[in-house]
């Protein structure tokens, strides 16, 4: 795995359930989507398994040909819904003042729509060096690349995946729809319990690169 060259790294963060609690606003967005489409949709069973792309889900209670409406008409009606209900998650802000101490860049990199996932940084606060949106696994390498991340911090198997496709540092949470022993099956190289523990994490990291 690649590890950084010099002691300002450039540190990428998943979004969902990593940076923002997003099961709030998500689920209040599939019971509007429900009621407005008249599909029934599980909205609590959703948000058990957050992290592949939308259309991944809607699979399971659309037919096929009806998706793609069904994934317009869900971020059309996002902004709405879910920005309001979606607090930070604990450590999030902390997290990214770290890396700034450090003298890196933080950039976030997630499966969800780019213009949705701004809004919930804007909203919260939170400011990134850039945010990249609709990759999901292996295709988040090609931003983390394209930036020279050398760590990529997230909650999902998906997430390894990324990192490890880019060749950097995965990092992964416990705070999303993977236990600690699935992410390290995973390959995660380092696991931690929530990004409180990030700040000390990437001191050390930092200290002996």
């Amino acid at each position: 795995m690649a590890r950084m060259s010099s002691p300002a790294p450039t540190v990428g963060f998943d979004l969902d359930m990593t940076l923002i609690d997003s099961r709030p606003g998500i689920r209040a967005n599939y019971l509007a989507l429900s009621e407005r489409t008249g599909t029934y949709v599980d909205a609590d069973l959703v948000v058990t398994r957050l992290g592949p792309p939308l259309e991944e889900e809607l699979v399971n209670w659309f037919p096929a040909a009806e998706v793609p409406a069904a994934a317009d008409a869900y971020r059309e009606m996002y902004p709405t819904h879910a920005i309001a209900a979606t607090p930070a998650m604990r450590g999030a802000r902390e997290a990214i003042a770290a890396v700034r101490a450090a003298g890196g860049r933080a950039i976030v990199v997630t499966a969800k729509y780019e213009p949705n996932a701004k809004l919930h940084l804007a909203h919260l606060g939170i400011e990134a060096d850039a945010v990249i949106g609709d990759l999901w696994a292996e295709r988040k390498a090609e931003a983390l690349r394209e930036h020279g991340a050398t760590v990529y911090v997230g909650d999902h198997v998906g997430d390894v995946r990324g990192a490890r496709a880019a060749r950097a540092l995965s990092v992964a949470v416990a705070t999303g729809p993977c236990d600690a022993e699935e992410l390290r099956g995973a390959g995660a190289d380092v696991v931690l319990g929530d990004l409180t523990e990030f700040p000390a994490w990437l001191a050390g990291y930092v200290a002996s690169a």
